[in-house]
């Protein structure tokens, strides 16, 4: 007996048929009507009872459905498992970040990512929180870390909360002050991030709200050179503070009122992660999370 007779076996059992059995099987019914005479003769045992062209089970053939259902069911789940293992040997990660968070704690965790599972394919592209929701809508990407409301279509998992402050360099007639009003803050010259970019949203939307046209210096979506131009004293920008909280170079303001930042992690609703995508997913959590309780335990944030 074997797992292609029980195949046979259970197909005829659920159709009461060996011609439909047989279609579905796409074997010709001669084969299979052989196939279920030989499992007869090895087991000593009538299977089916074949009265008026009616097919039904016998009580042996009962009792050999019971335990061949049984075997079907773990097959499956054995293939479905090994395929899965196979995922975390062959599969890919396509993940989106945005540049400023590129540069932060996300290198130490792809790089942690990578140790525990090298054999994936590991992708990240940089881009705007709004690109990156369109590329997974579209399929070219499948999972990312925006900043904001999470739109319809995707799923998510809020990672962090963050402060947002404003940067200037430390010889600023502001860089005194732990906190300062959000109006007296967008009067200065900024150093703003590109259109599409979260953070830019969220001041432009502030400062329309204060009835303030912001006078923009330079605008870029690279984190690095807006940091840079902070430090040549060009103007102001608007970090999270978990991004500047060790440089020396600037000082960090808190808004009044103040301002926060949602990071998520995000994907296609509705969609079937692969064994891979889960995996890094679980993987970004549980290792965010371990961070803020230990930055909690030791009373600093971010950790040194």
């Amino acid at each position: 007996m074997d797992l292609r007779q029980l195949r046979f076996f259970l197909e005829v059992a659920r159709t009461e048929s060996f011609t439909r059995a047989a279609e579905k099987l796409h074997i010709a019914q001669p084969a299979l009507s052989i196939a279920i005479r030989k499992l007869e003769e090895e087991l000593d045992v009538l299977l089916f009872n074949r009265r008026d062209r009616k097919i039904t089970l016998t009580a042996e053939g009962e009792a050999l459905a019971r335990h061949a259902r049984i075997i079907e069911q773990q097959v499956s789940e054995a293939r479905q498992e090994l395929n899965d293992l196979r995922g975390l040997l062959r599969g890919e990660v396509r993940v989106g970040l945005s540049p400023m968070l590129s540069s932060f704690f996300f290198p130490q965790i792809v790089a942690s990512f990578k140790r525990r599972y090298p054999s994936l394919q590991l992708s990240i592209n940089g881009d705007s929180a709004r690109n990156i929701q369109r590329k997974i809508a579209a399929g070219t990407l499948d999972t990312g870390v925006i900043a904001g409301a999470v739109p319809e279509g995707l799923d998510s998992h809020l990672l962090v909360r963050d402060e947002v402050v404003a940067c200037v360099h430390c010889s600023h007639p502001l860089a005194a002050r732990k906190t300062a009003p959000l109006r007296e803050l967008l009067a200065e010259p900024l150093i703003h991030f590109s259109e599409g970019y979260h953070l830019r949203e969220l001041i432009d939307e502030r400062a329309t709200r204060e009835g303030i046209v912001p006078v923009v210096a330079a605008e870029s979506n690279l984190f690095a050179l807006a940091r840079s131009l902070v430090r040549e004293e060009l103007g102001l920008a608007f970090f999270p503070r978990m991004v500047v909280a060790h440089d020396a170079g600037m000082a960090a303001i808190s808004c009044d009122p103040p301002l926060f930042l949602d990071l998520a992690i995000v994907w296609k609703k509705n969609a079937s992660l692969s064994r891979a995508n889960r995996v890094f997913v679980d993987f970004i959590i549980q290792e965010v999370d371990d961070y803020y309780l230990l930055a909690q335990a030791a009373g600093t944030f971010p950790l040194p």
